[in-house]
């Protein structure tokens, strides 16, 4: 049964914004999953998106890195309207995407699998340079450098996504489900990574199905439903909002691991 519609936030936006949709439709073919979207993302936070499974969470993503038909409405990041660009373009431009499941390759070391990431650049000695500060942020991947990503633990193939994504000195990055496949105490390592980043002047949004966890370390919460804001406010006004956690999450959100 469809749920009652909520109320967006009448709070003006927190900031500057980074990122702002405006009535996005978009989807697949003929089928239209994006009905109307909009919200805005301050600079330099974090901002997670929640809702039930098909609310099009994932496919805001796509829409934003270019890899959605977008049918009408605009996509305004940094001051620029950049509806439709391609990944390449959107790249070019700042921003990098972190899609669910594990995106490494497994064969390879975790050096070269780091390199990937900034294979594209027409500066390559810009990437090397690049490359340390990366490495200084994660000392992990210096210090496995030589081992196959596939020996990693999953927490670390996440840092290392993270990371890849990282070389082109993005001022926005995209994260779909982090913490998928990994247990709490990997979880919470994979956040504060997001938390650093945050603090380093990057914004963050975020897809999750872990709630509470990722609205607890969030600035900002969206709820999306069928492709529309149904929510966007302060994150913890979202987390204490019994509404999300009866409407969108089979419950209360003190319940929601």
């Amino acid at each position: 049964m469809k749920s009652a519609p909520m109320t967006l936030s009448s709070k003006p936006i927190w900031g500057d914004e980074m990122l702002e949709l405006k009535d996005v439709y978009g989807g697949y073919g003929k089928i239209t999953i994006l009905n109307g979207t909009s919200f805005k993302v301050p600079a330099a936070s974090i901002t997670t998106i929640i809702g039930p499974n098909g609310a099009g969470k994932s496919t805001v993503f796509k829409a934003i890195f270019g890899l959605l038909n977008i049918h009408s409405g605009q996509i305004i990041y940094d001051g620029e309207d950049v509806t439709g660009l391609t990944p390449a373009q959107m790249i070019s431009r700042g921003v990098t995407y972190v899609p669910q499941g594990r995106n490494v390759i497994p064969q390879l070391s975790v050096l070269h699998n780091l390199e990937m990431g900034g294979i594209t650049s027409p500066d390559q000695d810009a990437v090397r340079r690049r490359m340390e500060t990366v490495m200084d942020q994660f000392p992990m991947l210096r210090e496995f450098k030589d081992r196959k990503a596939v020996e990693l633990s999953g927490g670390q193939q996440k840092q290392l996504e993270i990371a890849r994504s990282l070389l082109l000195d993005p001022k926005l990055i995209l994260v779909d489900e982090p913490s998928i496949g990994l247990s709490p105490n990997l979880v919470q390592e994979v956040f504060e990574t997001l938390k650093r980043l945050r603090e380093q002047g990057v914004t963050v949004l975020m897809v999750e199905q872990n709630a509470k966890t990722a609205l607890n370390m969030s600035d900002y919460g969206l709820v999306l439903e069928l492709g529309q804001t149904r929510m966007h406010d302060d994150a913890q006004k979202i987390l204490n909002d019994p509404k999300v956690g009866q409407l969108f999450l089979g419950g209360h959100m003190e319940d929601v691991a």
